[in-house]
């Protein structure tokens, strides 16, 4: 069992920066990828970005590549991940949830393969 709470997020104009970070706690994440995904108003959740156990390997969504850097820091049984969020633009709101999943190809298959999620947090950004 594994249990990730979010923090950070909030409200933000446009070209400002944000971070969101993400504490996981569980001995099962020591080998799980953790990473990011997004829903807006009357979308579907969508991935942002994601990061290996090691952490060596990560992913980003093409929306977010170069804006949006994931970095993660393994502790004793506490794994938290990070999401430094720059040049925002009002697409980005949303909520923004936690996950957690197998492998980091876990990401590339939407959210069938994420066994673990956070309560989310909101994300708006106004022009």
């Amino acid at each position: 069992q594994a249990h990730l709470v979010e923090s950070g997020g909030g409200l933000a104009q446009a070209g400002d920066s944000l971070r969101l970070s993400c504490t996981g706690s569980g001995r099962t994440l020591r080998s799980y990828a953790m990473g990011w995904f997004r829903q807006a108003p009357g979308k579907e959740r969508e991935v942002v970005a994601a990061i290996n156990w090691k952490p060596d390997s990560s992913y980003y969504a093409d929306s977010v590549k170069g804006r949006f850097t994931i970095s993660r820091e393994n502790a004793r049984n506490t794994y938290t991940v990070h999401l430094q969020m720059n040049n925002l633009t009002p697409e980005d709101t949303a909520v923004y949830y936690c996950s957690a999943a197998p492998f980091l190809a876990s990401y590339g298959q939407g959210t069938s393969q994420i066994d673990y999620w956070g309560q989310g947090t909101q994300v708006t950004v106004s022009s």
